[in-house]
């Protein structure tokens, strides 16, 4: 029997279905008892939760801007520029929303961190496959980050089609030889499997776009949307590096990653490089 009664036990017309036979819609969308039940501490100090979930929605965030940017390259490979854009900018709101996952981390002292760090064993960040499928579209390709990942088949067929494919800033340039810019041919049938390289002749197409932008004004709006993602992925970088430095210090990282040096290499080097380099010649 379907009862109507609100929160306080009054019926009213207006009120939502609260009697379901099996879970609620809602449930069966978001599966919140799914997610609100992955996390299992290993350690009994309380502040490992809050490492853990944040953790974790790193992981999502990271799933939903992968999804994004495989949007964005395959619209630009079908000169879908207005779709690949909307996507873009979707991106640039979901990054800084990652971003921001860093802030119940950031201040965590060296004894805060080292009570529970014991629990990730040999766990570390780098190891993450969905942040690797991040990198890899915006062109930080490593074969050899395919390694971590050999003893899960379906992730490592996945990281190594996403190794092989082109990266979206690879769809970006093929989109402006298309449009009659001189991209030269050594950047366009490159090897998508190795890092993308800066290439002067890639700069002066964009120097020569940001100095009469009136004349391709689409394009310019799409290096803008670039940048933001890059400035974006630059900040990501430095938060971690921050971070990492303020709970360990220079201390070799779980995993045995380098810790603060690997990642102030990484800090250092920008995504999309031309387009930041072409500025200084606008």
């Amino acid at each position: 029997m379907s009862h109507s009664l609100d929160a306080s036990g009054v019926g009213g017309s207006d009120t939502p279905n609260l009697d379901f036979a099996g879970t609620t819609p809602y449930e069966d969308y978001v599966q919140a008892d799914v997610l609100t039940h992955l996390q299992h501490p290993r350690s009994d100090d309380p502040g490992e939760m809050v490492f853990l979930v944040t953790t974790q929605v790193m992981e999502l965030w990271f799933t939903v801007i992968v999804h994004e940017w495989e949007t964005a390259a395959r619209a630009l490979r079908e000169d879908r520029l207005d779709v690949a854009m909307d996507a873009l900018k979707r991106s640039v709101r979901e990054l800084e929303a990652l971003n921001q996952s860093w802030r119940p981390l950031a201040q965590l002292t060296p004894g805060q961190f080292n009570s529970y760090r014991a629990a990730l064993g040999e766990g570390s960040g780098f190891q993450s496959a969905m942040y690797r499928r991040m990198e890899f579209l915006l062109g930080e390709k490593s074969a050899s980050m395919l390694v971590p990942h050999r003893g899960a088949p379906r992730v490592h067929a996945e990281l190594e089609k996403a190794l092989q494919e082109p990266s979206l800033y690879d769809e970006v340039l093929r989109l402006l030889a298309r449009r009659g810019l001189p991209v030269p041919d050594a950047v366009l049938d490159r090897d998508l499997s190795r890092r993308y390289e800066s290439s002067p002749e890639v700069e002066a197409v964009w120097t020569g776009l940001y100095a009469e932008p009136q004349d391709r004004a689409d394009l310019v709006r799409l290096g803008e949307a670039l940048t933001d993602v890059a400035e974006l992925v630059w900040r990501w970088r430095n938060d971690h590096l921050v971070a990492t430095r303020r709970a360990m210090g220079a201390k070799t990282g779980t995993g045995g990653s380098a810790g603060v040096s690997w990642l102030e290499k990484r800090a250092a080097k920008n995504v999309f490089p031309e387009l930041w380099t072409a500025r200084s010649h606008v």
